[in-house]
């Protein structure tokens, strides 16, 4: 496997930030939460598909019936 240095560094914050709060997914979320609080400006927004439906839209999916 060929060594990338810059995942390495990425891999090496991940596990501080991990370590620092003692590996639990419930307080990493809760961490990474607060820091998207903290700094919006850094979050992406995506795209919105010219098709998609509006924010709003009230979709209902109906579950289908088998052999019918």
């Amino acid at each position: 496997m060929k060594v990338d240095p810059a995942i390495d560094a990425i891999r090496k914050v991940r596990h501080e930030i991990s370590a620092a709060v003692g590996h639990d997914p419930r307080r990493l979320v809760a961490y990474l939460r607060e820091l998207q609080a903290r700094h919006p400006e850094r979050i992406l927004k995506q795209p919105k598909l010219p098709n998609a439906e509006p924010d709003d839209a009230n979709i209902s999916v109906e579950p289908q019936s088998v052999g019918s």
